[in-house]
């Protein structure tokens, strides 16, 4: 079993949701939320922020940052090219991120690179996102150290 399939299942035996959300001061969320160890980063804007911090190290396109994202959260959290795409598209049309055809006689990949305002977003939602990062990370290592590693 894999490490953080073994993190998932000692989380959802640790508390029950709403007493979970009640130790930090939150509400459980919603049916539909999907899971609670990142459905609220995600909610809050954790993959447009991923997204945006990748492009900060140079131009990507849709397939290379799904890969991206799977691999520095070691699988937690995945993306599928139905959430990527849209989410590139609403970046672009946001003015956040500025996409180019990489044969533009044809239809090829799509490379995005950062604008200024990319920039100046990602900033601002890794502030946003800071404690709420924090909290999930000291409650991870918590439930490590309880049980055993």
């Amino acid at each position: 079993m894999s490490t953080s399939r073994r993190t998932q299942e000692a989380v959802a035996e640790a508390a029950p949701l709403e007493r979970a959300g009640e130790a930090v001061g939150r509400a459980a969320p919603g049916p539909g939320s999907g899971d609670p160890l990142v459905g609220e980063l995600r909610r809050a804007g954790l993959v447009p922020l991923l997204v945006l911090h990748f492009l900060e190290g140079g131009p990507s396109y849709g397939g290379a940052l799904m890969e991206r994202v799977a691999t520095l959260t070691g699988g937690l959290v995945a993306v599928n090219p139905n959430t990527m795409y849209p989410l590139l598209r609403r970046l672009e049309g946001e003015g956040l991120v500025a996409g180019e055809w990489e044969h533009p006689e044809r239809r090829s990949r799509r490379f995005y690179r950062i604008t200024e305002a990319g920039s100046a977003e990602r900033a601002r939602l890794a502030e946003a996102l800071a404690p709420r990062l924090r909290v999930t990370a000291q409650a991870l290592q918590a439930i490590d150290a309880e049980l055993g590693g």
